[in-house]
């Protein structure tokens, strides 16, 4: 059990290297630092504070912890040379990428989930479990979106532009899609005052559900990409 431990940890700890190209250490302090500036900058602010912005405060650092890894890990992969090795393996790169990640998303839960406590303590009353979780199938639902890009376009900064144009694009029509199970930028605790609750809540559930759906989707066609060996070799 102890040796089965100690292989994984060391595997755990080489693919983070490969998926965030050495630069894990960067990308977390970075993902506290913007939170540490939201947070300033609403608590010098005369606005209240409100759960709704505690979920504005966190979602961005949570996605930002995911970003990078999802739209540059294919080519990380080709600029450490390490291609070949994967393919060597029948269906050994499918199983990889899988837990790579997995990977991700675990270190997203753990880094941001101390943050949402963090906001419950300092900023304003909010779950902190619920708040972490909201944040996550943001990071989710962007996240295997870039990922599912990165197996078409093969490069980290082109994927990294089309995954921020098509964000913008959406956040442009957010007003539109207010109200709707499309907005995959509402912000679940930021009830309108003018909506019935139930109503409300009952649109939220059928939006977390349509993007838990969509997110599944790009990752297994994500997945299925990376079968095609002749693509990335």
């Amino acid at each position: 059990m102890t040796r089965f431990l100690t292989v994984l940890a060391k595997l755990v700890q080489y693919n983070i290297k490969i998926i965030f190209g050495n630069k894990f250490l960067y990308f977390m302090l970075s993902a506290i630092g913007f939170f540490v500036v939201f947070v300033i900058f609403n608590l010098v602010r005369d606005d209240e504070i409100t759960r709704a912005t505690a979920y504005s405060i966190l979602a961005f650092p949570c996605v930002l912890l995911v970003f990078y890894p999802m739209c540059f890990g294919l080519q990380n992969d080709q600029d450490a040379k390490i291609v070949e090795i994967i393919f060597g393996i029948p269906n050994y790169s499918y199983k990889v990428w899988l837990f790579r990640l997995l990977i991700a998303y675990v270190i997203c839960f753990v880094v941001t989930y101390p943050l949402a406590l963090l906001t419950w303590a300092v900023v304003v009353d909010v779950p902190p479990l619920s708040l972490t979780l909201h944040c996550l199938l943001l990071a989710l639902f962007i996240g295997s979106l870039a990922f599912m890009f990165s197996t078409y376009i093969r490069n980290g900064a082109g994927t990294a532009v089309v995954i921020i144009i098509i964000s913008i694009v959406l956040f442009m029509f957010q007003g539109a899609l207010s109200g709707t199970r499309w907005d995959f930028f509402v912000n679940p605790f930021d009830l309108p005052l003018n909506s019935n609750q139930q109503i409300f809540y009952e649109t939220l559930f059928n939006n977390r559900v349509v993007m838990c759906v969509a997110s599944a989707l790009f990752i297994l066609v994500g997945l299925n990409n990376t079968r095609n060996r002749e693509k990335f070799i």
